[in-house]
């Protein structure tokens, strides 16, 4: 070997370490670069993770809180729907009493209801008969001078009074109607305690 192809041999040697260093050094830079964006990839996935299992918690919990409201509003859809079955079976009850009692009942609301000695009682068809019964019973009891009107009611029982410009609505749907308002909340204990 002539001193040109050693001079050449040793640039050759020379660059080949060199290239081996630089080469080393991008490698150990490319890994610490690659070991910092792994980490913060790692530290970013499980910050969305925890980020996910709170928004999917908050998300069940709100579906779970909706449920229950739901399930409390068919409950007290229920529960109404019950009480005024209880107010309907009342108001039957009333009706399908037997004419002695239903007679008596119909006597002491006409005595209640008229203020003054005179007015005119309008009942349903079907209770014209014992509606006289009863206003003759309140006339001679009371000294009242209360009179069957010629006039019939789609009522399905008690009756209506008219009295100059006044009408005292007695009739057993509006009475049942205005004691549930101030006793449903007892109906409601007794029936779902």
């Amino acid at each position: 070997m002539n001193g040109i192809e050693k001079i050449t041999a040793r640039i050759e040697a020379d660059a080949s370490e060199q290239i081996a260093r630089v080469l080393d050094a991008a490698k150990a830079e490319a890994a610490q670069i690659s070991a910092k964006y792994q980490s913060l990839s790692d530290s970013e996935r499980a910050e969305l993770r925890a980020k996910n299992e709170r928004a999917a918690a908050e998300r069940e919990e709100r579906l779970v809180s909706a449920a229950h409201m739901d399930a409390r509003k068919v409950q007290l859809a229920a529960k109404q729907e019950m009480l005024d079955a209880a107010y309907d079976l009342a108001l039957e009850k009333l009706c399908a009493m037997e004419p002695s009692k239903y007679e008596a009942v119909l006597a002491a609301l006409l005595e209640k209801a008229s203020a003054g000695e005179t007015g005119e009682v309008v009942f349903s068809e079907k209770d014209a008969a014992v509606g006289k019964a009863a206003i003759e019973k309140v006339n001679k009891a009371a000294g009242k001078k209360l009179v069957l009107s010629a006039q019939n009611a789609p009522i399905r029982g008690g009756f209506i009074l008219k009295d100059k410009n006044v009408e005292v609505n007695c009739t057993f749907e509006t009475l049942v109607r205005l004691e549930k308002a101030n006793t449903a909340g007892e109906v409601a204990k007794l029936l779902f305690s």
